[in-house]
């Protein structure tokens, strides 16, 4: 059923689209005049608006106006008589879907109002899909409280809504697509393509067809033009995922691309004009990478504009309960499950496992736990073996890593603290006072270090 606002001045044609849309199932409202129509619709959205084009003082074309200006997705049906049909032309191009011109047959005016209410719905199906996309990827739905994601946040919010290129690093499994599209869905550049293509999932020779395009003809196979992932993602964002494992022959072919926003097909001669944002990502080391005569510099000072560097999850070991809850209601929801948490147990192992894969292994850990738990609390048979059985961790107190180029020893502390703070709370069942005890340190210390890390008692309850 479709709310639908009929405006006619004449009564007999009220009436008359009136029974007509009753009997099509539809909730209709009517309007004497343009002036009382106006007011209606300030009030209230309507899917469809039926109005006569020509009417004293207000006339079709204002209400038509006042609608979009209003309700820019309500569908507008102009009503008019033959002589004026190419009024109602010229009102289409101020946006009204179509027209009916007197006397029309009961069987066409149901087909336009069928069509109409059809691009109604296409358009807020639309609408729905762009704001569940866009919500899901602004940057206050990125998890973490500790201070290396408050500073991502901090960035995000400062860098987004200009187009300047961004490098984004981390180790695999750390996020940096959901970086990449927080950092599209809060510019200006929301309503346009993000796109996105993996260097080093594609063929060298296939890679420069996907980026460029291809005109007919250009090699065996291509039978029609195609367009390029740079001319798709024109007017948005092109994220180059692990743009590391770009061949250096492409690399300069970027390059181009970038300086000149021009792109050329492959077999083309013409050129095409392209305004797109690079948002690129790699967990390599590219600056190590140049070294080794691998990636070019040019292009890395072209494209790390702006770097952002993600931290791995032993690095913020404090968002790990965060995540694990926002993992658990997403996979208990997906899979018709009803747990309430982890129990004290299981948070403990899992806050004390070092997460070689990062935030991607932690949430397949809560995924698998959710599909094997039997009771309405993951317990740490649900986990997988690795985080219960016997290992060596590089957060083990006990076991001095290296120092190597990457080495930060402020970290590598942190995460000692952290994981004996974990424990001394698991053996007192999340006692602050006897905890403190345990590690020779006093309650007010223990309660700064706690509120530092994010880590809350009643996990240990």
């Amino acid at each position: 059923m479709a709310k639908v606002l009929v405006v006619d001045d004449e009564r007999s044609m009220r009436e008359f689209l009136e029974i007509f849309l009753v009997k099509k199932g539809h909730e209709v409202a009517l309007a004497a005049n343009g002036k009382e129509a106006i007011e209606l619709f300030t009030e209230e959205e309507f899917d469809l608006v039926l109005t006569d084009l020509r009417m004293p003082e207000v006339d079709g074309i204002t209400v038509l106006q006042e609608v979009k200006r209003l309700w820019p997705d309500t569908q507008v049906i102009m009503v008019t008589a033959f002589s004026t049909t190419e009024t109602a032309i010229e009102a289409m191009k101020l946006g009204a879907y179509d027209y009916l011109a007197k006397p029309f047959k009961v069987n066409e005016a149901g087909v336009i109002v069928d069509k109409a209410l059809e691009k109604r719905e296409l358009v807020l199906d639309n609408l729905r899909l762009k704001r569940e996309v866009a919500g899901k990827f602004s940057f206050e739905n990125l998890i973490g409280k500790s201070e290396k994601m408050q500073e991502i946040y901090r960035t995000i919010r400062q860098i987004a809504d200009t187009r300047t290129n961004v490098l984004i690093g981390g180790e695999s499994g750390t996020g940096k697509e959901l970086v990449a599209r927080a950092l599209h869905y809060n510019s200006s550049r929301a309503t346009q393509p993000f796109v996105v293509i993996n260097c080093g999932a594609i063929p060298d020779n296939l890679m420069e067809s996907e980026l460029f395009g291809y005109v007919k003809g250009s090699f065996t196979g291509a039978v029609a033009d195609k367009k390029g992932l740079f001319e798709t993602a024109s007017g948005g964002s092109f994220f180059l995922d692990e743009i590391g494992e770009l061949s250096l022959h492409l690399q300069v072919k970027l390059l181009r691309a970038l300086q000149e926003r021009k792109v050329k097909r492959v077999g083309g001669v013409s050129e095409i004009d392209v305004n797109v944002r690079i948002i690129a990502a790699t967990n390599k080391n590219l600056e190590d990478e140049i070294r080794k005569g691998n990636f070019r510099d040019d292009l890395y000072f072209r494209i790390n504009v702006i770097q952002i560097t993600l931290p791995s999850l032993r690095e913020r070991a404090a968002d790990i309960p965060l995540l694990a809850h926002h993992f658990l209601t997403r996979y208990s929801e997906e899979l018709g499950r009803r747990i309430m948490g982890f129990d004290r147990e299981a948070m403990a192992l899992m806050r004390s496992y070092d997460y070689p894969g990062n935030v991607r292994e932690l949430e397949n850990v809560v995924q698998r736990a959710v599909a094997f738990e039997q009771t309405e609390w993951i317990t740490a048979r649900s986990l997988p073996s690795r985080l219960r059985g016997p290992r060596t961790e590089r957060t083990d107190p006990g076991v001095i890593p290296d120092p190597g180029e990457n080495f930060s020893m402020d970290n590598f502390v942190e995460q000692v603290e952290q994981k004996l703070l974990t424990q001394a709370l698991f053996q007192s069942s999340g006692n602050v006072t006897d905890a403190a005890k345990r590690l020779g340190i006093s309650f007010r210390a223990m309660r700064y270090k706690l509120s530092k890390y994010g880590i809350r008692k009643g996990d240990f309850e």
